[in-house]
């Protein structure tokens, strides 16, 4: 017990922010570790209850309602950046209209969306977006309304986590996830034992289930713990929703380029290659990027951290925690570098050989996971101080780039689905260098214009 706490001494610190982060990573490592296994768990399950090509469909149609995240134009980032200021200074006036407000604003545009989604709808046929056959047209409409109901009601609720992260309870939001897996894999399950395979219903379950544990946690955290900031009628002044969307907005154009790179890799995968790709595709990103995963823990736990510390102008701590963040980075790159020498006896053990990576695949996203790592430390201090502007250009240049490279890949050098994967090398190397030669910047007091903003 003693070498532990030596060991958590030298790499954390006892400085009483770092003491509440270094608990939430212990608490989150935990609830992460249940959130992995359930869903390792549902692959083999899901895969076992659908098949190959069907669950490619759903990982699909999952992707392409990811999109419709953008519409909160950063507003949940503004809001954790603000309250978590507004914590700082001790002024819970103001830290209740910007729940209140960051509630208003949001919920207005998921309403609104679920609304006019109802009514266009009806007019698209799904077999030919998602490139499968037309019988299932009527089975994919009805699926995606229940999808999008349920994916705008979760983005409203989604709120919370952000109200945790800005009291540095990152273990707590990195709770509502795994609840929702553990939900949804026990009822996935009994499917497996009471029903056929259906699509319809894997959707039911993996959109229902995380809003009902969301409504939990927004009614007993604002209900009881954090009441005293909870949304109310009086308190949403749009007058400062300046104060949100000013750092939100930069922050939405960053969301898209997440999106941009993330989800479509799906999208472009299937009408490209078909559905069954997707899910060979999803299943080699989900077991490599095992490592993300782990550094998001960590990271996250530190956003709000920055915020505070930076905000009272604790340069060596800033610094401190820098350093002792990229040892455990190092640490997961070699255990990238380990995981992709054993991945064919993993995945094979995990899926029962079910499913085939092809080597190529497996190297290039090692590559991709070990070039996300490598400023990781510096991309969360910079999004806790709010610094993004540099992010916001990176972002611009991310959306324009990605999807025409990973056509120019796979079409035209017919590389095949790993095309898509270097497409987001390309974009992702460069970003990933500026944000460490940023972050260098400003602790040294060097920085000016882009730099600093």
């Amino acid at each position: 017990m003693i070498y532990l706490t030596k060991i958590k001494s030298r790499f954390f610190g006892e400085h009483a922010r770092t003491t509440k982060a270094n608990k939430n990573i212990i608490y989150s490592f935990l609830i992460k570790g249940l959130s992995i296994g359930c869903q390792f768990a549902m692959v083999p399950l899901t895969l076992h209850y659908l098949d190959k090509e069907r669950y490619g469909i759903w990982l699909t149609m999952a992707s392409i309602v990811s999109w419709f995240s953008f519409f909160d134009i950063g507003i949940g980032n503004g809001l954790r950046n603000k309250l978590s200021e507004a914590l700082a200074k001790g002024d819970t006036r103001m830290a209740k209209i910007y729940v209140s407000t960051s509630y208003a604003f949001v919920g207005a545009i998921f309403l609104t969306l679920m609304l006019l989604f109802w009514i266009v709808n009806r007019f698209i046929y799904w077999p030919h977006v998602i490139n499968t056959q037309p019988g299932l047209a009527a089975e994919l409409s009805k699926m995606m309304l229940v999808v999008f109901s349920f994916f705008c009601l979760q983005f409203i609720l989604n709120l919370i986590g952000n109200i945790l992260f800005a009291h540095q309870e990152s273990a707590l939001t990195g709770l509502i996830n795994p609840l929702g897996n553990l939900l949804s894999l026990t009822i996935i399950f009994i499917l497996t034992l009471t029903t056929p395979g259906s699509l319809f219903w894997v959707a039911v379950v993996f959109s229902a289930s995380p809003v009902l544990v969301l409504l939990i946690f927004n009614a007993l955290f604002l209900g009881w713990k954090y009441r005293d900031i909870a949304p109310g009628f009086r308190y949403i002044q749009f007058r400062h929703s300046k104060d949100l969307f000013g750092m939100g907005l930069q922050f939405f154009v960053i969301q898209i380029a997440f999106i941009v790179m993330y989800y479509s890799a799906n999208i472009v995968l299937t009408k490209l290659f078909g559905p069954a790709e997707v899910t060979v595709y999803n299943i080699a990103y989900k077991y490599f990027t095992i490592a993300l995963l782990v550094n998001g823990i960590i990271t996250a736990t530190y956003w709000s951290a920055f915020t505070d510390a930076y905000v009272r102008e604790e340069w060596t701590w800033i610094r401190q925690t820098i350093r002792r963040m990229e040892k455990v980075t190092y640490f997961l790159m070699a255990m990238v570098v380990v995981s992709t020498v054993l991945a064919n006896k993993l995945i094979g053990l995990w899926l029962h050989n079910a499913v085939q990576v092809p080597l190529s695949m497996q190297i290039i996203l090692c590559i991709f996971t070990l070039i996300s790592l490598i400023a990781a430390p510096q991309h969360i201090f910079l999004n806790g101080t709010g610094k993004v502007r540099l992010q916001l250009y990176t972002a611009i240049y991310s959306i324009i780039v990605t999807i025409p490279l990973a056509l120019l890949f796979c079409k035209t050098f017919h590389l095949g689905p790993e095309g898509v994967i270097l497409a987001m090398i390309c974009t992702s190397l460069p970003v990933t260098l500026l944000y460490r030669i940023q972050y260098n910047k400003i602790m040294s007091g060097k920085a000016k214009g882009i730099w600093i903003r």
